[in-house]
């Protein structure tokens, strides 16, 4: 299974917001050139971190910047905010009842599954954006 590019784009645009505050017009055509995506990429991500109380975005102006401090703000926030907060993974609706793997496969997985997810968001939950900030400033220092 292979999630969306929100993921990375929206952390992207978060650290622009953060990075660049101040320095630039934080607006979709400069963040889009930052990513290498179109704009229209960037408004609907946008559109999506506001709706969940992430960011600002001034309309008409143009410009967004962060609704949060980033020591408030986690991976699992972005992660709900761009990709939603259900189930990670959907179990097929209609197995074979008549067959042995078919019957058993729901009751099998659930769990497991529900765990790996539990799991993963966790570890999305450790990480702040501010703990992403420290980890590229470490990066671009030579």
């Amino acid at each position: 299974m292979q999630f969306s590019s929100r993921l990375p784009i929206a952390v992207h645009i978060l650290l622009c917001l953060a990075v660049f505050k101040g320095q630039y017009k934080l607006t979709s055509s400069f963040l889009a050139g930052s990513i290498g995506v179109n704009p229209v990429i960037v408004r609907n991500i946008l559109g999506q971190l506001k709706a969940a109380g992430l960011v600002r975005v001034e309309a008409g102006v143009g410009g967004a910047s962060l609704a949060r401090d980033v020591r408030e703000v986690t991976l699992l926030d972005v992660f709900e905010a761009v990709e939603g907060g259900e189930s990670l993974f959907h179990l097929h609706e209609k197995p074979n009842p008549q067959c042995p793997v078919g019957r058993n496969i729901q009751g099998l997985l659930e769990e497991r599954l529900k765990a790996v997810q539990e799991a993963m968001r966790f570890q999305l939950n450790a990480v702040t954006l501010k703990d992403l900030i420290s980890d590229w400033r470490s990066l671009e220092t030579p």
